[in-house]
């Protein structure tokens, strides 16, 4: 039994990470679109953005300017619905449900695209032989905000590491790149890229052998959780000892 326990672990391991790093393209399929149109972007623009940013994307009272946000840049921006913006002016825009079609997506990277110079959608490709780089660099360099199993945290002052355990490998590649909020600019070779997004689509689906991770938020709080649950169970016991105890000593 214990041979056979060891091979279903064995196998639910290596079917994790082949699950994790299937080479799916990064972009749906959508063979029966367009190319983005700068013209029916323009008019997209004019409707929905250009209040804040202004008819060439110069920025209007304190909103920021996007003359060369770049392909990527807009592309993440609306992929990920953050925009158009939804918060407080001074917030940290929220990820939600994108507001525009796959159509209208393409249409206004274009239009944006052609404000300026900008990152253009870079092309990632997941390879298993880079999960060893992409763990240490994802370590060193992304970790410390949003967490060692990319589920995200607080960075102080009301902004927030979003967790990563949702994000495909092309709207990674994209942050990395653009920098969206507090994310610092990633200037890398693309093999760099490639790894680091390969360890990101790894975490989205990696096993955990040892149990029940609640959410894989790390050693500590999932120590305080079993601390707390272990108390209780122990609280439950000594109250129904009780009991019994009292039920003894009233017949005696």
């Amino acid at each position: 039994m214990r041979r056979l326990a060891a091979a279903l672990a064995g196998l639910l391991v290596v079917g994790g990470v082949a699950v994790a790093l299937s080479l799916e393209p990064a972009r749906a399929d959508s063979h029966d679109l367009e190319p983005g149109s700068i013209e029916r972007g323009a008019r997209l623009y004019q409707a929905g953005c250009a209040t804040c940013h202004g008819d060439s994307g110069e920025g209007v009272d304190g909103w920021p300017p996007i003359v060369n946000a770049g392909e990527a840049s807009a592309d993440f921006q609306l992929r990920t619905g953050r925009m158009p913006y939804a918060q407080e002016r001074g917030q940290q825009a929220q990820r939600k449900p994108p507001a525009y079609g796959e159509q209208e997506i393409r249409d206004l990277v274009a239009f944006v695209a052609s404000l300026g110079d900008g990152p253009a959608i870079p092309e990632v490709t997941l390879d298993p032989a880079l999960l060893s780089p992409g763990q240490r660099l994802f370590a060193s360099n992304c970790a410390p905000c949003h967490g060692a199993s990319g589920n995200g945290g607080a960075l102080g002052g009301g902004a927030i590491a979003w967790p990563l355990t949702d994000a495909p490998p092309l709207i990674v590649a994209e942050a990395m790149i653009t920098g969206p909020g507090q994310m610092p600019i990633f200037d890398w070779p693309q093999e760099d890229l490639n790894a680091t997004v390969t360890y990101v689509e790894y975490l989205r689906s990696a096993p955990s052998p040892g149990g029940f991770s609640i959410g894989g938020i790390g050693p500590v709080p999932e120590g305080l959780v079993a601390w707390f649950v272990g108390m209780a169970a122990l609280a439950a016991v000594v109250y129904l000892v009780g009991r019994e105890w009292d039920r003894t000593g009233d017949g005696g």
